[in-house]
C-alpha cells in the first residue's frame, strides 16, 4: 500500500502522543478547509485522503484502544462535513477550535522537552 505519510506509517505515528496525533490530524482538516474555500479541487482531495491516512493511523495505534471512540467519532463528523450533506452541522469554526487545542498543548510539550518556554 502507498501512503502519503510513508515514515509514519512505518511505525513513525505510534511514537507520538494521541494528542501530537491530533494536532497532525488538525493540520490536514485546516488544509481541506483552505483548499475548500479557494476552491482548488485537487488540493482538497490531496488534503482530505491525507487526513483520513492519519485518522486511519491514529485509530490502528495500539495505546490509542481508550480513545476510539471520540477518534472514530471524529473522522465520522469530519467525512459529513467536507464530503456530504453537513447533516451534524458542523462549522469551519468548530474543527479549527476543536483541533487548536491539540495543536497548543503540542507544541508546549515540545517546546519544554527542548528546554525552551
Amino acid at each position: 500500500m502507498t501512503y502519503y505519510h510513508q515514515q509514519l506509517a512505518e511505525g513513525r505515528w505510534r511514537q507520538l502522543s494521541l494528542v501530537t496525533q491530533l494536532a497532525n490530524i488538525g493540520s490536514e482538516v485546516e488544509r481541506a478547509i483552505q483548499a475548500r474555500h479557494r476552491g482548488n479541487r485537487d488540493a482538497f482531495q490531496l488534503a482530505l485522503e491525507r487526513m483520513l491516512e492519519l485518522i486511519d493511523l491514529t485509530i490502528a495505534d495500539p495505546k490509542n484502544r481508550k480513545r476510539l471512540k471520540e477518534v472514530t467519532r471524529s473522522r465520522e463528523l469530519l467525512v459529513d462535513y467536507l464530503c456530504y450533506d453537513n447533516i451534524y452541522h458542523s462549522t469551519d469554526e468548530q474543527w479549527r477550535k476543536y483541533f487548536a487545542g491539540f495543536a497548543i498543548y503540542s507544541n508546549t510539550q515540545r517546546r519544554l522537552a527542548r528546554g525552551k518556554s
